[in-house]
C-alpha cells in the first residue's frame, strides 16, 4: 500500500465513507422513484415495458420532475464522491471534514425533497447552491494543498 493512503486519518474517512454511502443509496432510490412514478402515471420509456392502459411518453411532466433531479444528483453527486475522495488526503480536520461531508449529504437530500416531493424553487436552488459550493471549497482546498 501507497503511504498516501495510510496518511488520511480514519475518523475523517468514517465520515466521508457513511455520507457517501447515504447519498449512493440516495442515487439508487432515485431510479426507484422515477420507476415508481412512471408506473403510477402509466408513462413508459419503452414499448415492451408498456402496460394495459399506459404509454410510451418522453413528456410526462411528473415523470421528468423526478429524471431531471436524478440526472442533477448525477451532474453534482459524482464529482462530489471524486472531490471528497481526495479532500481526505489534504490533512483536513476531523470536525470540519466531518460537517462538510455531511453538510453536503444533508441539502443534496433537501434538493430531491424540494424538487420532487414538495417543489419549492427557492429553497432547491439554495440547497443546489450550498453542496455546489462547500464541493468547490472541497476542491480548491485539493488543488492548493497538492499545489
Amino acid at each position: 500500500m501507497s503511504l498516501v493512503f495510510g496518511q488520511v486519518e480514519p475518523a475523517v474517512f468514517q465520515a466521508y465513507a457513511f455520507w457517501a454511502a447515504v447519498l449512493g443509496l440516495k442515487m439508487l432510490l432515485m431510479s426507484v422513484l422515477t420507476g415508481l412514478k412512471r408506473g403510477s402515471k402509466k408513462v413508459f420509456s419503452n414499448p415492451e415495458d408498456v402496460k394495459p392502459g399506459g404509454k410510451v411518453a418522453y413528456d410526462d411532466p411528473d415523470v421528468e420532475r423526478v429524471r431531471r433531479a436524478h440526472r442533477n444528483d448525477m451532474e453534482n453527486i459524482l464529482p462530489y464522491f471524486i472531490i471528497g475522495f481526495l479532500y481526505m488526503f489534504t490533512n483536513p480536520s476531523v470536525t470540519v471534514a466531518t460537517n462538510l461531508f455531511r453538510l453536503v449529504a444533508v441539502v443534496r437530500i433537501s434538493h430531491t425533497v424540494f424538487h420532487v416531493l414538495v417543489p419549492v424553487h427557492k429553497f432547491r436552488g439554495m440547497s443546489w447552491a450550498i453542496a455546489f459550493f462547500t464541493t468547490a471549497f472541497m476542491g480548491v482546498q485539493i488543488v492548493l494543498h497538492f499545489l
